[in-house]
This record gives structure tokens, C-alpha cells and sequence, in this order.
């Protein structure tokens, strides 16, 4: 027990204590005039469950986890399942159970671990350097679609697409060929460029649709995005003045609880979505850039340990989780400062939030456990190369 202790990186465990540090003070500037004061005490405790988790996942051997992974993955999927019946609802997405002592738990956040373990257990198992587009790509994809399009249906277009991010970069690693990556990039990027032509030239027909759907709210979350002088002063009001709110920040920020837009609540859920756009107005660019900088670090380490896994289903469960780290990251910011339609996703470590706090925690405490379990190599493996090498040995 001692020796695993020892072989944890305590420069990831530094880098999430200043994460927290960060967390609490802005949460605490972002909450302390408003209804949600007290919220950086909940992050607290949160954090506090979060390294429970982390040291705990750290110490079991994740390889249980992959042997286990079509069991985790029907798990995920019943929790998902469940929640549509019996789930609240909150900003138009309903997800999430009410847990004894008032608590939430939101399934759809949970899934995307269990869906990086559940996609390194396929493609571990299949044991090939190529994946046959029929036989494996489309399977996998399927596999996928399954949980995408039940979060879809909850109306929780973020988490949703996390899940399509988790497979691309899992697919990239576990074998894709290229031609085949390079046809789905072709058919994306079309899809894309199709979609958002088509959006603004059938502008009115696409509102009528989403509109029959019960999608409205999906019109002013894409229309400050693409079209801004048709957006309504309702849906253009969120990013624009966070848009302001960044941009007054400068170069060193307005100082901390100085903010003038984020401290006068005209930028809502500055507590949980919008929290970047605390940081960037009252600490400016190089605030940003720290926060950035400790992300980069992180993801870093995590690479490292890649890199140094000898079980074959070590790098796929870090390149899931590096993959879900950076679209959260990058959507995240995106979304304030005109690259990316407005979404409900959270900062990693950063905004409010108990499920996806433990989430990423959690997560790294798997990757802790394949930087102390991954020298070992499973007897499979030993087999495989025994068996490779005795041909070998006879040609002597």
C-alpha cells in the first residue's frame, strides 16, 4: 500500500490543489452577494469527496475496470434510461436524481467515465493495430450512439457531444486507419459547413422545426453564434455581456470581487458555466493564462504516463480522458468568446458542480492507478509474446 502511495505523481495532485484553491476564491467572489453565497463552502466539500475518490481509484488496479467494462457500460446506460422517467429538470435538460440529503446526481455526467472504460474494454479486446471499418468501427459507433442519443433526448446537447469526442480520440488510438479518419473528417467537416449554410439560408424553416420539436431554446443558443443581427435581445444577452465582461478584464483584470459586469449579475450562472468569465474580468489575460497553463501541465502529465504504460489498455483510457478534458476546456471558453455555440458544459475542476467535480476527479484517479499498476503487463499479453517469440527461438 505504502509503495503505491510512493509512485503517485504528486505533481498532478499540486496542480488539482491549486485548481481547488482557484475554484473556492472565485466561486466565493462569483456567489457572495447573490442567492447561491455558500456555494464555494459546497465546492469545498466536493473537493474533499473528489480526492476520497481519486485516492481511492488511485490504489485499485484499473485493469478490473476494463474487465469489467461491457457490465460498467450497461450500468451507465440503465442510470440513463432511469433518469428520463424519474429525473428533474433544470435549464430545459432533465438529468438528474435527487439523492438522500438533497444532493443531485447527474447520470449523464457519470457515463463519461464509465464510457472511456467501456470503449479501451472493446477496443482492448480486440487486439489488432487496424480496426476493419465494418466489423469494428461501426459496432463501436453504435455502441456509442446509444448513450448519445438518450442524453440527446434529455435534452443535454454538451454531455451528449462529449460522448462523440470520447470515441473520435478513442478510435484515433485504438486503430483507425487512416483513409477511414480521413473519409469521417471529410464527411464532418461537409456535415459542418452544409449545416451552417443551410442554417442561414432556410434561417425561418429551421426555426419552424426546432420550434415543433420543443428545441426553441436551441434557436438562441446557435443564433448569437452565427447570426447574431437576427438573435433576439433574450438570446444574445448571455454572451454579449460576458464578451464585455472579458474584454473590460484587460491584461491584469479589474481585481478580485472587482468585476464590475460579473459582481452587478449581468452574466447569469457565473457560478457554474460562466465561470471563466469571472476569472478573465477580475484577473485579466494573465489570470486566464495561468488558469490555461495549469490545464496544459496537467494534460501533460497525463500524456507522460501514457507514454510510459506497458498494458495496451492504459494509453486508450488516458487518451478518453485527455479528450474529454480538452473539448470540456475548449467549448467551454469557446462559447464566451464567439468560437463555439452556447452549451451546458462546465470547467474542469473550476465551476460548481458535485457529479462533474468527482467525474474529473474520479478520472484522474484512474489514471493515477495506471501510472502505478501500468509496468505491469497481464498474463494475456506475456502469453501473446511468449508464444511470438518461440518461432524465434526455434530459427536459432
Amino acid at each position: 500500500m505504502l509503495n503505491k502511495f510512493k509512485k503517485i505523481d504528486y505533481t498532478i495532485v499540486f496542480i488539482l490543489l491549486l485548481l481547488m484553491g482557484i475554484s473556492i476564491a472565485v466561486l466565493y467572489s462569483a456567489t457572495s452577494n447573490t442567492q447561491y453565497h455558500g456555494y464555494h463552502l459546497r465546492m469545498a466539500m466536493y473537493y474533499g469527496v473528489g480526492f476520497v475518490a481519486f485516492f481511492a481509484l488511485s490504489l485499485v488496479d484499473f485493469r478490473l475496470l476494463v474487465k469489467y467494462g461491457l457490465y460498467i457500460y450497461l450500468l451507465g446506460v440503465a442510470l440513463l434510461v432511469v433518469v428520463m422517467f424519474i429525473g428533474n429538470t433544470y435549464y430545459n435538460a432533465t438529468g438528474w436524481m435527487t439523492l438522500p440529503g438533497g444532493l443531485s446526481f447527474q447520470p449523464a455526467e457519470f457515463f463519461k467515465l464509465l464510457l472511456v472504460v467501456f470503449l479501451a474494454h472493446v477496443l482492448y479486446r480486440k487486439r489488432k493495430t487496424q480496426l476493419a471499418f465494418w466489423r469494428d468501427v461501426i459496432p463501436i459507433c453504435l455502441l456509442t450512439f446509444v448513450p448519445f442519443m438518450i442524453v440527446m433526448a434529455q435534452n443535454d446537447l454538451g454531455n451528449a457531444l462529449s460522448y462523440l469526442i470520447i470515441l473520435v480520440g478513442m478510435l484515433w488510438i485504438g486503430g483507425m486507419k487512416y483513409s477511414h479518419a480521413l473519409i469521417a473528417l471529410a464527411i464532418f467537416a461537409g456535415s459542418v459547413i452544409g449545416g451552417i449554410s443551410a442554417y442561414k439560408i432556410y434561417y425561418d424553416e429551421v426555426h419552424h422545426f426546432f420550434a415543433d420539436i420543443g428545441r426553441e431554446h436551441w434557436i438562441e443558443r446557435i443564433d448569437p453564434w452565427l447570426v447574431p443581427d437576427k438573435a433576439t435581445e433574450k438570446a444574445i444577452y448571455h454572451t454579449r455581456n460576458a464578451k464585455l465582461a472579458i474584454a473590460s478584464g484587460g491584461m491584469t483584470g479589474e481585481g478580485y470581487m472587482q468585476g464590475a459586469t460579473v459582481q452587478s449579475e449581468r452574466v447569469p450562472l457565473t457560478y457554474s458555466d460562466s465561470i471563466f468569465v469571472v476569472i478573465a474580468e477580475e484577473f485579466g489575460f494573465l489570470g486566464s493564462s495561468v488558469l490555461l497553463l495549469l490545464y496544459f501541465v496537467l494534460i501533460h502529465r497525463l500524456i507522460l504516463i501514457s507514454l510510459e504504460c506497458k498494458d495496451r489498455s492504459g494509453p486508450l483510457i488516458i487518451v478518453g480522458i485527455v479528450a474529454l478534458f480538452l473539448y470540456q476546456i475548449f467549448e467551454n471558453i469557446g462559447m464566451f468568446i464567439g468560437l463555439m455555440p452556447l452549451t451546458g458544459i462546465t470547467l474542469p475542476f473550476i465551476s460548481y458542480g458535485g457529479t462533474s467535480l468527482v467525474i474529473n476527479m474520479a478520472s484522474i484517479g484512474v489514471a493515477m492507478s495506471i501510472r502505478i499498476h501500468g509496468h505491469e503487463v497481464d498474463e494475456e499479453q506475456q502469453t501473446t509474446a511468449a508464444v511470438t517469440r518461440k518461432p524465434a527461438a526455434k530459427s536459432q
